[in-house]
């Protein structure tokens, strides 16, 4: 860590950290790390939708599965280094970043997070913000050659299964597929003389979604998938086109006697309603991961619904409708959002800020997969905090003869 905050910066440094001004906290916002939390704030709250139900299917013992869909919450509030006029601003903006996610306490949250998934007990998770935070001494060059901080500041998934796996119940990872990864420098101890342009540490993260199995309870997975949407948004940077990285993970899944089937996890793109939209086709298509032979379940972050937000922000949920997804979960009471981006108890957050639908459990197959009941989690604090900005939620589903 340079002690010279007066050194001057080589031109093509300087010119590398004002893309990334632009750069890093437009593709974090795209992916749901902004004061909106990916999840269009201003949204209004509606009706929704009904469940069907069905019976004549023919895969399946006539079993429940249960699962759910838990978005994490990166941990922070990127809208300042979003607004930051010059490069000190935006070095000062990604050190309140960091110390906001050290705010935000995620040991503490994963705790509450793993209470919940240990009171419903799902058999399959779907994970999203699953955020690896890492850290290095300043090195403005990583702006050029791309992020290489590996000290771990906090890693979200070990956390979590740290807390789950403490007594008998045992919940494993069964695939992980990495998203964006972006590293800044920021001014950390909010002091600008401790480093170049007030800079005293780099920041790296790495976003991650996730599917955990619960392990001993009669479940079984297979045929493990992931991949990045070929559909990204797109930010154009100084000219050149930068690519904002989403995507999904699938595996084979059956449970307790149950038929095999195929459990989707996905967290489409939060900002740009086309861009998501297609994120959503291809998940259907017809060489999509929500295609199968088998009886398809859907989870995620979709940041789309029906009728709880309004406009372009339906086309997403619309295009899974029209390739026959039905909803499977509820939305008594509705799942999204604080619209603080602290989650400390009396920094602004409140209960009543949960007014739309985001988070869902889906099917492609309603005369197969039924839905026996649903719950929502997470929408009061414990230990002083919300557990995430999003609640959970739950879906007892049953695979009719």
């Amino acid at each position: 860590m340079s002690s010279a905050p007066n050194r001057r910066l080589p031109a093509p440094v300087i010119a590398a950290v004002l893309v990334l001004a632009l750069l890093l906290p437009a593709a974090a916002l795209a992916h749901g790390n902004g004061k909106g939390h990916g999840h269009g704030k201003g949204h209004n709250s509606k009706g929704h939708h009904g469940h069907g139900h069905g019976n004549n299917g023919h895969h399946g013992k006539g079993h429940v599965a249960n699962v759910m869909t838990r978005n994490l919450y990166l941990g922070a509030d990127l809208t300042p280094a979003i607004l930051a006029p010059d490069v000190p601003t935006f070095v000062a903006a990604n050190g309140q970043i960091l110390r906001e996610v050290t705010a935000n306490n995620f040991p503490v949250r994963a705790k509450g997070l793993a209470n919940e998934i240990l009171k419903a007990k799902p058999d399959l998770v779907g994970l999203q913000e699953v955020a690896l935070w890492r850290t290095a001494p300043v090195n403005f060059e990583v702006l050029a050659t791309g992020p290489s901080a590996t000290t771990v500041r906090y890693d979200y998934l070990a956390e979590l299964l740290a807390e789950l796996n403490r007594g008998p119940d045992r919940y494993e990872v069964v695939v992980v597929q990495n998203e964006f990864d972006l590293e800044a420098p920021g001014d950390e101890d909010g002091n600008p003389a401790t480093g170049p342009l007030g800079a005293d540490i780099n920041g790296r993260l790495t976003m991650r979604d996730v599917i955990l199995a619960r392990r001993g309870a009669g479940v079984d997975t297979s045929n493990a998938q992931s991949a990045n949407f070929t559909t990204n948004l797109v930010v154009p940077v100084a000219g050149v086109p930068v690519t904002v990285k989403r995507g999904w993970t699938a595996t084979d899944a059956r449970v307790r006697g149950s038929g095999w089937f195929r459990f989707v996890n996905t967290h489409l793109e939060a900002f740009q309603p086309l861009v998501r939209q297609a994120q959503a086709a291809e998940l259907v298509t017809p060489t999509g991961p929500a295609t199968s032979e088998l009886p398809v379940v859907l989870v995620g972050d979709l940041n789309s619904d029906d009728d709880t937000v309004e406009g372009a922000d339906r086309l997403a949920y619309e295009t899974l409708l029209a390739a026959g997804m039905v909803e499977r979960s509820t939305n008594n009471p509705l799942s999204c959002c604080l619209k603080s981006s602290l989650l400390e108890v009396g920094k602004g957050g409140s209960e009543a800020d949960f007014d739309h639908q985001v988070d869902h459990v889906m099917t492609r197959d309603p005369d197969v997969v039924t839905l026996q009941g649903s719950a929502v989690s997470g929408i009061q604090p414990v230990n002083g905090y919300w557990s995430s900005d999003h609640a959970g939620v739950f879906s007892a589903l049953r695979f009719d003869d």
